[in-house]
């Protein structure tokens, strides 16, 4: 209610070494790691899906295949949990 973040647990993506990031690996990432980080979010939070009232992703700026991997998951959970 007042603003202020609740939680924020992350899972940074490392590229190897000599490498920058690189799409497709970055969205396999993303992909891996979104549920058990949208799990752990609400726990920290100490909240339920019921709870929420809507869910929020990053759109840009970034490399696309990452970004549609959220979105797609954005959506998935909002349909799942009717928001």
């Amino acid at each position: 209610e007042d603003g202020s973040i609740l939680a924020n647990p992350r899972r940074t993506y490392v590229s190897p070494p000599g490498h920058g990031f690189l799409p497709r690996e970055t969205a396999w990432h993303h992909q891996e790691h979104v549920v058990p980080l949208i799990k752990e979010a609400l726990a920290e939070a100490r909240l339920k899906p019921s709870d929420l009232t809507c869910v929020a992703y990053t759109r840009g700026p970034g490399m696309g295949a990452p970004l549609r991997s959220v979105a797609v998951a954005a959506r998935a959970f909002a349909l799942k949990w009717n928001l």
